[in-house]
């Protein structure tokens, strides 16, 4: 009987798993990198004019992003803060819940921890997955999120595919046919996305860095200190050896 149980059981994980899988994105993936502060800069400039008006950030603040960032608080609050906000207030919104929620069939998602939610090979490929649908309410699908209730924000720098974009094919084009052409080449709309994951991935976990640096340092410690360590006990126990 148990071992009918667990073949049964067995049996059903495999399914799961088999169906996970051919349900799962294809994904292209990257590895954000969080000491690339030039990058950094540049994906919360695109937050800011692309993303915030409909996606908030609200665990995040706006001095702690420029400080982290190295950019003069003055000049993020004359070219990044257009609500009138203080440089020390939460990265909010003023779009109203319950408006976005008949707009778009449900509030635009706070993105401060979308990074550790999804990933970002999953915000990357995801960006990069719009074409055209004229099935759907805005005219645009999502290969990553079929479906989508999202127009392509960021349309006119990408262009819209025609078709469905071929992601996860390292070496080919993401897409050969467009709809509408966008302002920037395929590679510079490539490291835009990037850029842009790459500062969701640092408001996911801000203080990485110096946790990384920090648990360097500890390391150093305890290598030193298991030196000194042994020999102590070494010296307790010699006697008795």
């Amino acid at each position: 009987m148990n071992a009918l149980f667990a073949f049964a059981l067995g049996m059903a994980l495999w399914v799961s798993n088999a169906a996970a899988a051919e349900t799962s994105p294809t994904l292209d993936h990257v590895t954000p990198d969080l000491s690339d502060t030039a990058s950094l800069q540049r994906g919360v400039a695109l937050f800011t004019n692309y993303c915030m008006g409909c996606h908030s950030m609200e665990y995040a603040r706006y001095k702690r992003v420029a400080d982290d960032l190295d950019i003069p608080v003055s000049l993020y609050q004359e070219n990044l803060i257009f609500t009138g906000a203080r440089v020390g207030d939460l990265m909010e919104n003023a779009m109203d819940r319950k408006q976005a929620a008949a707009w778009f069939g449900a509030p635009p998602p706070d993105l401060t921890l979308e990074a550790r939610l999804r990933g970002a090979s999953w915000i990357y490929s995801y960006l990069r997955g719009f074409y055209q649908d004229d099935s759907r309410p805005f005219g645009v699908n999502n290969a990553v999120f079929p479906n989508v209730s999202m127009p392509h924000a960021l349309v006119g720098l990408q262009g819209l595919c025609a078709e469905k974009p071929r992601q996860g094919q390292a070496g080919e084009p993401l897409c050969t046919r467009y709809a509408a052409e966008g302002t920037l080449s395929p590679a510079d709309y490539d490291q835009a996305i990037y850029d842009l994951t790459n500062f969701l991935a640092y408001s996911a976990d801000p203080i990485r860095p110096e946790r990384e640096r920090l648990g360097l340092f500890v390391l150093l410690f305890m290598g030193v200190f298991i030196v000194f360590a042994y020999l102590l006990n070494r010296e307790y126990w010699k006697d008795v050896h």
